[in-house]
């Protein structure tokens, strides 16, 4: 199953995939700013904010997934690579913690009453995690070769399969076991409190 976006890469692209890995927090910063500073235009809404909040949610729920089988590797900035993870949410899409993190900022723009924002949001983030991911995949295959380039021609990039994949390849000695819940959320924290912050600087928007 294809991804829908072209898998060609080129030496531009890596440079600037990498760039974007290694400051792929402070990106977002701008699309949070113009959440808190651009006026909603319209009357406040449960509807929206329900709405977003359980965008947000399902955003967040695919990433705890995600790290629950991943681990702490999904925080680093550095160049290091993990062991190939290829279960839970990884058997059905190859980035699932970038999806995650792409349905969190549209929550907040949904939540905030700025449903214009959300695709816009949506797809700048789209394009940024588009980079990182063909810089990533260039390295995963660099190191992990045939075992990957299987993982690469089974699993789409963006748009999930409908049924997991099984690994046909022997399993790395690389392959850590699945974290614990503990060990999961502990990883997690940060992007927790990120948006517990989130949420209460957009209520203090409204009151406001």
């Amino acid at each position: 199953m294809a991804s829908g976006i072209s898998d060609q890469t080129s030496p531009d692209s890596t440079k600037l995939g990498a760039w974007l890995f290694r400051h792929r927090t402070a990106i977002p910063i701008p699309i949070a700013l113009a959440l808190l500073i651009v006026p909603a235009g319209r009357p406040f809404s449960w509807t929206c904010c329900l709405a977003g909040v359980a965008i947000t949610v399902g955003g967040e729920a695919l990433r705890v997934a995600a790290v629950h089988q991943i681990g702490v590797i999904s925080r680093t900035r550095s160049d290091r690579l993990g062991p190939l993870v290829t279960s839970g949410p990884f058997a059905f899409v190859r980035n699932p913690l970038y999806i995650g993190n792409v349905l969190i900022w549209m929550g907040f723009a949904v939540t905030a009453g700025l449903l214009w924002a959300a695709p816009i949001a949506g797809l700048l983030l789209v394009a940024e995690y588009h980079a990182i991911a063909k810089w990533e995949e260039e390295r995963l295959e660099s190191r992990f070769g045939h075992e990957y380039a299987t993982y690469r021609s089974a699993v789409p990039r963006w748009l999930p399969r409908l049924s997991a994949w099984h690994r046909v390849t022997p399993v790395s000695r690389q392959e850590v076991a699945q974290f614990s819940w503990r060990e999961t959320l502990f990883s997690e924290r940060g992007t927790l409190v990120a948006i517990a912050a989130g949420y209460a600087l957009l209520w203090l928007k409204a009151r406001f």
